[in-house]
């Protein structure tokens, strides 16, 4: 509304403007009436100088005037200074009537009236031009450009730029609508981006997904492998089956059972972990689930247990007995990840060792704080350890050291093991002495 008020202002305020130079022509040119005392006392000038032997065109010269010396009433010359408005008086000599005296004064006061006019109508008609022209470009640039600009920022959101600002210019008509305009835009580069977050995450996460899925799958390939090797030896002994061979046959079959049972545990390993990719596809989580509960920590014993696939894995002390917060099925993941990594990049037996340690937290930057306990799993080859260039990056994503080039794997696998560790609420450290170590940290309860 205040564009449109000033607008009306500089309408009226032009219109004004004419109004007052109307005014001053009017009273500029205003007509005044002949005074006849001027022009008798001419007249006898006139008849003086023409009785003393005056010519007639002198006199017309000197006195502005014309002279007519003809008694015809319906001469043609007075008559066209009848036409014309002329002043027109009688001429006499010696008391005698010998013509007539003219006058045009009012022929010249109009001519220069007409020009004087012409030359205010011609700056009048410039001034009226320049006024709208003046008004013109302010409906041009407070209602025109801003449809304008909004008509193109419609477009090229419909071509899908988000990144183009609509321009909010002050004392603007639309200035609220645009302003809103650019808001919806804003938001709508916000949806985006947070789109492709969401679809980059989910990849990630199915990728995720897919890594963990190989492991077991590779470990359940190995065990099949040995299970069969055995199977078929056990099949050969039994053609010279004597006690002593039954008793190996026994024996045979009994890690025969083991291998399945293991077999089983990694096939519902597999069942849960496409069960979570499954459940992302369909409803785009944007995370891996760490569902974080109290557990036993015996149960790390048996994780350990199940991969012997990867060598010989050396118990240093048993697991002290307690309460962590853990996530099941994460936790099998990370180990096996870690184990793994050890088997792949050493090619060593394995030592484990557990210990309990309490860390003070401190309060507000402040110490003295509470003390929480913490459940620690040492995991270390005797391998050549990471470069140490290498080792600050093995926990990023898609990361692969420079010992890794001819080796399979997809540089996911310690960030899973950070990522999972801290979702539990531990955490995880590793570090080169004398082989590989991998600290693992579980918060007790």
């Amino acid at each position: 509304m205040k564009v449109l008020r000033n607008v009306a202002i500089s309408y009226t305020l032009i219109m004004l403007f004419f109004l007052s130079i109307y005014f001053y022509l009017n009273i500029q040119f205003a007509f005044q009436q002949r005074d006849l005392l001027y022009y008798n006392d001419l007249l006898h000038k006139v008849q003086d100088e023409l009785t003393a032997g005056e010519s007639a065109a002198m006199l017309e010269k000197k006195y502005d005037c014309r002279i007519i010396l003809s008694k015809d009433i319906h001469d043609p010359e007075l008559a066209e200074q009848y036409r014309n408005s002329a002043f027109v008086l009688d001429l006499a000599q010696n008391g005698e009537y010998i013509g007539k005296v003219c006058w045009l004064d009012d022929f010249n006061r109009y001519d220069t009236a007409q020009r004087g006019f012409f030359g205010m109508a011609v700056m009048i008609w410039a001034l009226a031009l320049i006024g709208g022209y003046l008004l013109l470009f302010n409906l041009y640039r407070y209602f025109v450009k801003p449809l304008q600009e909004m008509k193109s920022f419609s477009e090229e959101v419909a071509k899908g730029n988000l990144d183009m600002a609509l321009p909010v210019h002050r004392h603007n008509l639309f200035g609220s609508f645009i302003e809103a305009f650019d808001i919806m835009r804003e938001r709508l580069v916000e949806a985006r981006n947070a789109q492709i977050e969401s679809e980059k995450a989910r990849k990630e996460m199915v990728t995720a997904l897919s890594h963990d899925i190989k492991t077991p799958v590779s470990v359940i390939k190995a065990t099949c492998e040995v299970l069969e090797v055995k199977m078929m030896t056990e099949l050969a002994k039994d053609s010279a089956a004597d006690e002593k061979t039954k008793e190996e046959h026994a024996a045979a079959t009994k890690d025969a059972l083991e291998k399945i049972a293991n077999i089983t545990q990694k096939a519902d390993t597999i069942s849960l972990l496409v069960n979570n990719m499954m459940h992302a596809n369909l409803e785009e989580i944007e995370k891996l689930e760490v569902k974080s509960v109290e557990e036993n920590s015996l149960i790390i014993k048996d994780y350990l247990s199940a991969l012997k696939q990867y060598g010989n894995i050396i118990m240093d002390n048993d697991i002290p007995g307690c309460l962590v917060y853990m996530d099941r099925l994460r936790m099998e993941q990370t180990i096996d990840n870690v184990v793994g990594n050890s088997y792949k990049y050493a090619g060593t037996d394995i030592h484990v060792s557990f210990d309990v340690f309490a860390v003070e937290t401190a309060l507000d930057g402040q110490k003295g704080g509470e003390k929480a306990e913490f459940l620690r799993i040492r995991i270390k080859d005797s391998g050549p350890g990471v470069d140490e260039d290498d080792l600050p990056l093995i926990s990023e994503k898609y990361y692969r050291g420079n010992n890794a080039e001819n080796l399979p794997g997809s540089g996911l696998g310690f960030y899973l093991v950070k990522y999972y560790m801290e979702k539990m609420g531990g955490g995880v450290e590793y570090y080169n002495d004398n082989g590989f170590t991998v600290e693992l940290l579980l918060r007790k309860v």
